[in-house]
């Protein structure tokens, strides 16, 4: 064995040595867990893409949801007065597939509207009654200082796609959406109703 390969075998060795120590043991300091991601990029061991999503991965442990939100200027709403018209209305100009449902005002969110639960009212439409009250489902509500990796668990467990970001004193703060948390890990997402000028949708 030459002296170049025995110098790579080492170099090799030392380095999966201290992968090893970092798994065996929790990590102290985050820095060299990028610094080992970095390095593994550079032996060709992780490749552009997935250096990044697992960047992203761990960025998501340390930022807030108040980091990401859309703020609450910029939610689509409707009343739980409104009527079919005015909410189709909504639904169509803003293109979102949940909509939250207030009373009186921003701060008072009632529940959340999904378009695709408004279908069967077109269906039975001369027959049923319709009541946005009885067809919102139940939104999540979360604090602006909640990491990112949590809200992800609370979204799975509660099967939501999208929730509420309220301030300290409850009031609504803004909205972030599972799209929102993907989006930190793999990169924008556009879909086909993304233009150049859309910032975030409230959808899933």
């Amino acid at each position: 064995m030459s002296n170049e390969d025995r110098l790579s075998s080492g170099s090799s060795r030392n380095w999966l040595e201290r992968i090893s120590r970092l798994f065996s043991s929790e990590p102290q300091d985050k820095e060299e867990i990028y610094d080992l991601l970095k390095e593994a990029n550079e032996r060709d061991l992780l490749d552009h893409d997935a250096l990044a999503m697992m960047e992203g991965a761990m960025l998501v442990s340390e930022r807030r949801t108040r980091d990401i939100m859309t703020p609450r200027s910029k939610l689509d709403v409707v009343r739980s007065s409104d009527s079919m018209d005015e909410i189709l209305r909504v639904a169509i100009e803003s293109a979102h597939s949940r909509l939250p449902v207030i009373g009186e005002d921003i701060d008072e969110i009632l529940g959340l509207l999904l378009s695709k639960d408004l279908l069967p009212f077109f269906q039975y439409h001369h027959q049923v009654v319709f009541d946005v009250q009885k067809v919102m489902r139940e939104v999540l509500f979360v604090p602006g200082t909640m990491r990112l990796n949590q809200l992800l668990k609370q979204l799975k467990i509660n099967r939501n796609h999208m929730a509420i970001v309220v301030d300290e004193y409850g009031s609504t703060a803004g909205f972030i959406t599972l799209e929102d948390l993907l989006e930190q890990i793999v990169g924008e997402i556009e879909d086909e109703y993304d233009t150049p000028d859309d910032d975030r949708w409230q959808d899933g």
